[in-house]
């Protein structure tokens, strides 16, 4: 496999050209991008789409990579019924990194006075942002005694011809490896990844424990080794088919104001721990290309974050509860509601269940949890059974005061929040019988219906 952008991009198009929009006319650098992602996917459309003429830019740039799950699925060889399993029996089988001498990353390398980070190519994503920024960035730090690696993602906003700025207000395992460093008196060094292999990318979301590598469960996503090359200062392995990369240090003890950034939330967020990023090297393909993430709201930085973490609650919630049929985080709930596909067993199972997803998933505020004849994909469906199903005097449950994600906007001060369970099922006193239509009457409709 070829594990760089540009060759996915090529073979996507020669065998699912339909699923690609490329778009020939020049668009403006500031907010254009977002506007035609923003615009397709109010008529219903999620293509990957291909700019070919961006203002300024001098690149072409790709994204909407991720905003269609079937094209996720579609990647790991499966279709979307099968897309949680597949994530999660290939992330299972991490595979060890192979070092290559060079690759596409390693044709342009630029240090001194030739570095100069205004020639990368950038994007203004909403009129709120602070500026042009990389919604992308995928920050490499490897642990200075064991040499174990973390990726995962930061946005990061131009700060100077050598800085950028950057946030870790996730306070994951990035955080953990700067504090290490600052407690030794020292800064961390990184590298910044623009543009990978989408499935490299996806590796990027995974969550794993501290010391564990999200190199190698891009290998095993990939099906191979990823091949990596070492930044020239540092040393850092790094995707070798890589656009851009860019190799540095955080300094544990300077600020760099950064944001606002429009967010999965769907607000522009300044919550920030405005790290400095000083960069010494800017690696790039000869002909590179950017790979954007549109922010915000966007199916595509929300599926890019949740398909990761989908799949691992799904497969906690099945080997833990064998009634479990089913798992779905929807985007009109960004990354705070889940609804969960219950065959309850006993009475009581559906409030397990849900207690369960809510404790594992730091994120998560409401869990609603159906019957397995519901379709936790659809909005319509679910909300149906909380019509005909909730009763709030008995199938609520409230917990207060644990900690939430940093950009909640209803979040208190201190960052905690309280989190909810529906409980939707029928459960064993309801009588009712559900109105259905025959399969020989649909399947007549549809033929009626073919074409027209």
């Amino acid at each position: 496999m070829a594990q760089d952008f540009q060759s996915f991009l090529a073979d996507y198009r020669s065998r699912h050209g339909d699923d690609v929009l490329v778009v020939g006319d020049a668009v403006s650098a500031d907010q254009e991008v977002t506007a035609v992602v923003d615009a397709l996917a109010r008529r219903g459309r999620d293509p990957l789409v291909l700019f070919e003429r961006v203002e300024g830019l001098g690149v072409r740039v790709a994204t909407n990579v991720f905003a269609s799950r079937a094209r996720v699925a579609r990647l790991l060889g499966v279709d979307t019924a099968g897309l949680h399993e597949a994530y999660q029996a290939r992330a299972a089988k991490p595979l060890k990194m192979r070092e290559a001498g060079a690759g596409p990353v390693t044709e342009v390398v630029r240090q001194g006075d030739a570095l100069d980070l205004r020639e990368l190519p950038l994007l203004r994503h909403f009129e709120t942002d602070r500026g042009p920024y990389i919604t992308n960035a995928l920050v490499i730090a490897e642990h200075p005694d064991t040499g174990a690696g973390n990726m995962s993602y930061h946005r990061s906003m131009l700060r100077s011809p050598t800085e950028l700025a950057t946030s870790l207000h996730s306070r994951g395992d990035l955080w953990r490896l700067l504090q290490l460093a600052a407690s030794r008196g020292r800064p961390l060094p990184v590298a910044v990844v623009i543009g990978c292999h989408p499935l490299v990318m996806l590796a990027g979301s995974a969550r794993l424990p501290f010391g564990a590598d999200e190199r190698e469960v891009a290998g095993g996503l990939l099906g191979e080794p990823l091949e990596v090359v070492r930044t020239p200062v540092h040393g850092i392995q790094v995707p070798a088919g890589a656009e851009f990369v860019l190799e540095g240090e955080i300094d544990p003890e300077a600020k760099a104001d950064e944001g606002p950034f429009g967010e999965f939330t769907g607000y522009s967020s300044d919550r920030s721990t405005n790290n400095l990023l000083r960069v010494c090297t800017l690696m790039r393909r000869r002909d590179p290309m950017l790979v954007d993430v549109v922010g915000g709201r966007s199916a595509e930085h929300l599926n890019l974050a949740r398909i990761p973490r989908e799949s691992e609650m799904a497969e906690k919630l099945k080997a833990r509860f064998s009634g479990v049929t089913a798992l779905h985080y929807p985007s009109s709930g960004t990354h705070f509601h889940a609804y969960v596909a219950v065959r309850q067993m006993r009475p009581g199972e559906a409030r397990q269940v849900m207690l369960g997803l809510l404790g594992w998933d730091p994120y998560l505020k409401t869990v609603i949890a159906v019957d397995p004849d519901v379709d936790v994909t659809r909005d319509d469906e679910v909300l149906w059974a909380l019509a005909a199903h909730f009763q709030p005097h008995r199938d609520l449950l409230l917990v207060d005061g644990l900690p939430g994600s940093p950009l909640d906007p209803s979040s208190s001060v201190h960052g905690t929040t309280s989190r909810m369970g529906l409980d939707a099922t029928r459960g064993p006193d309801f009588h009712g019988t559900r109105a259905v239509i025959g399969e020989a009457a649909i399947a007549r409709a549809e033929a009626l219906l073919r074409g027209r």
